[in-house]
């Protein structure tokens, strides 16, 4: 346990000095009788009693306090634990005791005139006020304990959101990390179909590839970035699949400029991309066309993939769409989803709708190169 610094000492010791006093002169209003002929006197005994006693249990508050967050941590020996904050209520009584004998000499209710102090006085304070002090002790004991209890509370829950933010931010690295490879994997495979027929068109995309992958390193670790800069590097992509493909791969888009700076998680859209490429296009000997559109409508933007499935469709290991769930559920909880689905006019459909994220007017440039493709 840190020691406790000069300011939060003295925070502490304004707190229980207001409480008490507060206290205090509550105490005063219910058992000192009102005396409107002499109202200032009445009220002036009655502040300045209420400050002598609210000071005087002030002076211990701070400290019980400090010595049960102390040994809190031994009260795991419940009984033994008890009896000694019990046994600590005797030289309470004494100490407190002490501290108002000096603070205030004994009053005299009949002739109502303060006395000198003696040692009697002093061991007559302590008799008459030992049941109302003992029950002070321990209603200022569980308050601490019920203070520590609630401090640590508070630290397990915090340390518990704190390990449950790193868990989940080391679960999405490490699905980041996989897309990588994933994605290598794939783009090389389709170079090696190219190597023996056409090696100046395989070297082509090997040249391409390193470009595209020294990209997404310098991306860095960012979650989310602006869609225009997804867009771009899916465009990329389908550029060096269009190398392999030919005419055989058609791509339409249909961006809405008000969409450009929204954001969306890094590599959420390669992985789609590619998947409708494999499982849908590539599939088919005539190939086949693949449509993105995004818009976005009150809080939710959406991004949707159409293409088409010719022929008799690859197995997969579908790696990309579970991928892309797991992500959307680390970053969004339920707040985005992730829809797939094939329609009978042999399309496939991927709708991605995730939280409106960083909305701003799309620059000049971004909106003339979203617009030139086709």
């Amino acid at each position: 346990m840190k020691s406790p610094s000069l300011r939060g000492i003295a925070r502490a010791y304004l707190m229980s000095i207001a409480f008490w006093c507060g206290f205090a002169l509550l105490m005063g209003l219910q058992y000192r009788p009102f005396n409107r002929q002499h109202f200032w006197a009445w009220l002036g005994d009655l502040a300045f009693g209420a400050a002598l006693r609210g000071f005087a249990l002030a002076f211990w508050t701070p400290p019980i306090f400090l010595l049960v967050g102390k040994y809190i941590s031994y009260s795991s020996h419940r009984v033994r634990y008890a009896l000694l904050w019990l046994l600590g209520a005797a030289p309470f009584v004494v100490l407190h005791s002490s501290l108002m004998w000096a603070l205030v000499p004994p009053f005299d209710d009949a002739t109502q005139k303060f006395l000198p102090r003696s040692f009697q006085s002093w061991v007559d304070m302590i008799r008459n006020g030992f049941a109302d002090q003992v029950f002070i002790y321990v209603a200022i004991v569980v308050a601490a304990h019920a203070y520590n209890y609630l401090k640590r509370l508070q630290r397990e829950e915090r340390e518990r959101y704190e390990y449950q933010q790193a868990l989940a931010a080391s679960e999405l690295q490490a699905l980041k990390m996989q897309l990588h490879p994933h994605f290598l994997f794939n783009t090389l495979h389709s170079i090696a179909t190219l190597v023996d027929s056409d090696a100046k068109c395989a070297k082509a995309m090997i040249i391409k590839l390193s470009n595209l992958l020294r990209k997404a390193l310098d991306r860095g670790s960012s979650d989310l970035i602006p869609l225009e800069d997804e867009l771009k590097f899916v465009r990329e992509y389908l550029d060096l699949e269009k190398m392999r493909l030919g005419n055989r791969l058609r791509v339409d888009w249909i961006v809405a400029p008000d969409t450009c700076r929204l954001l969306v998680p890094q590599m959420i859209l390669q992985p789609l991309a590619e998947n409708a490429i494999r499982h849908g296009i590539a599939a088919s000997r005539e190939g086949g066309w693949l449509e993105i559109a995004t818009s976005a409508e009150k809080a939710t933007l959406t991004v949707k993939l159409r293409n088409s499935v010719g022929g008799g469709r690859s197995t997969g290991t579908g790696v990309g769409l579970r991928n892309a769930e797991a992500r959307l559920k680390y970053l969004y909880s339920g707040d985005a989803s992730l829809r797939f689905q094939i329609l009978e006019d042999r399309t496939a459909t991927v709708v991605l709708c995730v939280p409106v994220l960083g909305a701003a007017q799309v620059s000049p440039q971004g909106r003339r190169q979203l617009e030139s493709v086709s």
